[in-house]
């Protein structure tokens, strides 16, 4: 079942069908379920299922074969190709993370200098007690 985290359903879907590639719970050569059987178990549409398995054939995973279904390729395959668009994500994510961490400590700094500036130049007046008349 796809979970409410923010995360797409269908990259969480690829994400677990990936997973089970890997540790060969879905061994080479072996079938992926059918779009049925996985909209099913993930309870979510056709569309999601089908993003998640094209995902999975971007990334080398799976290929798929007219009229007959979607096979897990050969590990050999998967492991000579790129990094997976969702690790690469992950890490982007990450660096995008960190970059905005270091625009909000600029800004609270410039904000402060700002604020110095602004002090030193529109000094107000010190008023006292009387008016003037």
């Amino acid at each position: 079942m796809v979970q409410n985290t923010g995360r797409p359903g269908y990259l969480q879907i690829a994400d677990e069908l990936r997973g089970q590639i890997r540790s060969g719970a879905l061994p080479p050569g072996q079938a992926l379920p059918s779009i049925a059987q996985l909209c099913q178990r993930y309870e979510v549409s056709a569309s999601v299922v089908k993003s998640a398995i094209s995902v999975l054939r971007t990334e080398g995973f799976v290929i798929g074969q007219q009229g007959k279904g979607v096979f897990v390729r050969d590990p050999a395959e998967v492991d000579a190709q790129p990094r997976s668009g969702s690790e690469r994500a992950e890490d982007s994510t990450e660096q995008i993370l960190k970059q905005i961490s270091q625009i909000r400590a600029a800004l609270g700094d410039l904000g402060n200098r700002l604020a110095d500036l602004e002090a030193a130049v529109f000094q107000e007046p010190k008023r006292s007690g009387r008016r003037d008349t």
